[in-house]
């Protein structure tokens, strides 16, 4: 068995709030250290399930630089750094039998959520065939489109929820009750992993089971952007176009990979600011 594990910050039990998950915070070390713990649970996870896995883990937060290579589960391959293909998906292939997505949040708009958004904070919503994706659904889809399903999710309620609308014979680990943008109640970090330890071996078990979430193209996609300026810089890249309204841009996708990569490079230029 081949698997992917994706690992965001936000959804990880014990973190709530931005001084947490960004490099230049008081508490990002310790948010860092939270993150390569739960990812360690799901690894162990997974081999017990299956002791002769191959594991591969996306660390699939912000810079793609924030697990702590040397705590991580030695058994595991270790996918850092970016730019890189796939994004938050990088690893994986058409080989892939299931992917894993923990420590995920709700997209923008949804929730609430704790520190709910899409991407990068630039982007207030995607549109895919009119229907609205976050991370979640964005991942699956692109998982979805080699042929491999989303088999567990872990994060926040409304986290859980987002998938279960996408893929509902997926398994998900609700590590946090949230309350707000910046607030949950939750277990213990060590009950919480000792959980996803037991869902993911389970999960994986039953990887077949779980139907690929796949979107055919030709696709119609629409990208509201928080800034005009990123709108400015999004309708120089060929076939963006400007939409409705201020804010949004549209283009037409063959398949849903090309859809997926056009996306990144739109989160990725909304971050540029006005020189």
């Amino acid at each position: 068995m081949k698997t992917l594990i994706s690992v965001d910050m936000e959804g990880i039990s014990g973190i709530v709030h931005p001084t947490e998950t960004h490099p230049d915070r008081h508490d990002y070390e310790r948010g860092r250290a939270l993150m390569t713990a739960e990812a360690n649970a799901v690894v162990a996870g997974v081999l017990d399930a299956d002791p002769a896995a191959e594991v591969r883990v996306a660390d699939a937060h912000g810079p793609y630089r924030n697990l702590l290579p040397e705590q991580l589960d030695r058994r595991a391959r270790l996918v850092r750094g970016k730019p890189r293909p796939l994004g938050m998906l990088a690893g994986l292939d058409e080989h892939t039998d299931a992917v894993l997505l923990i420590g995920y949040h709700v997209r923008a708009g949804g929730g609430p959520g704790v520190m709910a958004h899409t991407m990068n904070g630039e982007i207030l919503d995607v549109r895919v065939a009119g229907r609205s994706l976050g991370e979640i659904g964005l991942n699956a889809a692109m998982a979805g489109h080699l042929g491999v399903p989303v088999v567990l999710l872990s994060g926040d309620d409304a986290a859980c929820a987002e998938l279960a609308d996408l893929v509902p014979l997926a398994a998900t680990v609700a590590v946090k009750e949230a309350l707000g943008m910046a607030a949950a109640v939750m277990p213990h970090p060590e009950e919480t992993r000792g959980r996803l330890r037991r869902a993911a071996a389970e999960a994986v078990a039953r990887y077949e089971d779980v139907p690929p979430l796949v979107l055919t193209g030709p696709l119609d996609v629409e990208v509201d952007l928080a800034g005009p300026h990123a709108v400015d810089l999004a309708t120089l890249v060929p076939g963006v176009s400007r939409a409705r309204g201020a804010r949004t841009v549209a283009f037409t996708a063959q398949d849903y990979a090309a859809a997926y990569r056009l996306i990144l490079l739109l989160a990725q230029l909304a971050t540029i600011k006005p020189g």
